[in-house]
């Protein structure tokens, strides 16, 4: 067979190919395979680039809107505003306008609730992926949907522009065995992934950086004096401060104990040690652990099924109901903290023992979270509840005095985040600060398309 001359000379391969069709398919696979492998780098790498330069768009779905953010390469934030979702159908056109007027935006950050056991990082956004997000919607029936909904909505507006997705379930994939598993029948366990997820990752995740920044240590390793200043502006020796799980007054420094407390309309703590989780309160899903607006914390599963097999009540109002009308709003009769609080000033007695189970599952909770890191060196309030109600922290400090905690009640009523509301020389130091899943989000972004990270 004659040989062929083939198209292309200089700098692509050899001038003239092997003689024969098979092998001369083979080298041409092989050319193109190459040539499009280099030709995406290149592409990826000039958008990542281009990324890492420009703004972030961050898109949070919530159970009624989309709430967007828009952050410059210096974390500046440069936009945020909600758009309606009602029904979990984003208003288009209001979301094309906010997305108009935030240009240029070079890349974008979902936060997604659930990674299920395969997503325990950020990661980028193909339609892989997706179906894969879609088939964990039924661990998240109430929050997965909407998160699609809006990656969804933003992918159509923005189809060049590559995304990332940044999961709640995430930051918690580093508790170990004995926190994270049920003591149900392995067969279980297995085939259905039941264990405890956690949830709020992005907001715990930041808080506890945020405070190793505000007490200049680093995560990993606690300073030995890491105590609030006492009165002669001095440290005083803590228990909390010790090498290899040892406590002792005047130990060596070790990682960085932090019980992260995100109260809000959904409430979860965390026990962050060294900048990881190791324990958290909620667990397969955002249902478990404290007593939240509309949400009950955990109840027995006995007394569920007992309303199931005796009562008759199906399984869709026992959700509903468990979701959407117990909680403080349950208890109280509102999910408001704050009309909770105005309440049981004025002798309410619903509102007074809607604080009371508040107050005493969230002590408890605290506690349990110290439990997991043989103490703790700080906790952290964040949320909208832990950020804005001086009452809450107050009262929940109160009973936790015999465990180190104590604020300093001038600074705990008048604080705004971030700020540390410690009382001098309290042996486990307090802060206050701002929910800022946002910033987490963009750190995720730019880890995967080629930043530090933050």
């Amino acid at each position: 067979m004659a040989r062929t001359t083939p198209r292309w000379r200089a700098g692509h391969g050899p001038i003239e190919p092997p003689v024969g069709p098979p092998i001369w398919a083979a080298y041409w696979a092989a050319y193109w395979a190459a040539y499009w492998d280099a030709y995406w780098d290149a592409y990826w790498g000039f958008l990542f680039g281009a990324a890492m330069k420009g703004r972030v768009l961050v898109v949070n779905a919530g159970s009624s809107s989309v709430k967007l953010s828009v952050l410059d390469e210096d974390d500046g934030l440069v936009a945020s505003e909600s758009v309606p979702a009602p029904g979990g159908k984003v208003d288009q056109d209001a979301l094309t306008d906010v997305v108009r007027r935030s240009q240029p935006i070079s890349a974008v950050g979902h936060r997604i609730v659930h990674g299920g056991t395969e997503f325990v990082e950020p990661v980028l956004i193909d339609e892989k992926v997706v179906r894969k997000l879609e088939a964990l919607g039924d661990l998240a029936p109430l929050h997965q949907p909407k998160s699609l909904v809006g990656l969804e909505a933003v992918s159509r507006l923005l189809p060049g522009v590559p995304a990332v997705a940044c999961f709640d379930t995430a930051f918690h994939a580093t508790i170990p065995p004995e926190a994270h598993t049920y003591a149900l029948p392995p067969q279980w366990r297995r085939r259905w992934e039941l264990r405890r997820y956690g949830f709020h990752g992005l907001s715990h995740a930041y808080a506890s950086r945020r405070v190793a920044e505000m007490m200049a240590v680093p995560m990993v390793v606690a300073a030995a004096a890491a105590p609030a200043p006492s009165a002669g502006g001095t440290h005083l020796a803590t228990a909390t401060a010790r090498p290899a799980g040892k406590a002792g007054p005047g130990a060596s420094p070790g990682p960085l104990r932090v019980v992260t407390c995100h109260l809000g309309a959904g409430a979860s703590l965390a026990a962050v040690r060294g900048g990881a989780s190791v324990d958290t309160t909620m667990g397969f899903t955002p249902l478990e652990g404290l007593v939240m607006a509309t949400r009950s914390g955990s109840v027995d599963p006995g007394l569920v099924l007992w309303l199931e097999e005796h009562v008759g009540m199906p399984p869709a109002e026992l959700a509903s109901t468990l979701e959407h009308r117990s909680g403080l709003f349950g208890l109280a009769g509102t999910p408001d903290m704050r009309q909770v609080l105005e309440a049981e000033a004025a002798g309410d007695q619903a509102a007074v023992l809607a604080m009371g189970v508040y107050l005493h599952r969230l002590r408890g909770a605290i506690a349990s979270m110290a439990a997991a890191m043989d103490g703790f060196d700080a906790v952290c309030f964040t949320g909208g509840v832990g950020e804005r109600s001086g009452p809450v922290r107050r009262r929940a400090a109160e009973g936790l005095g015999f465990l180190g905690v104590s604020l300093d009640l001038g600074k705990n009523e008048h604080a705004a985040p971030d700020c540390e509301l410690s009382a001098q020389g309290a042996r486990v130091r307090t802060f206050l600060v701002e929910a800022r899943e946002d910033l987490e989000i963009v750190r995720g972004v730019r880890s995967v398309l080629g930043g530090t990270g933050g």
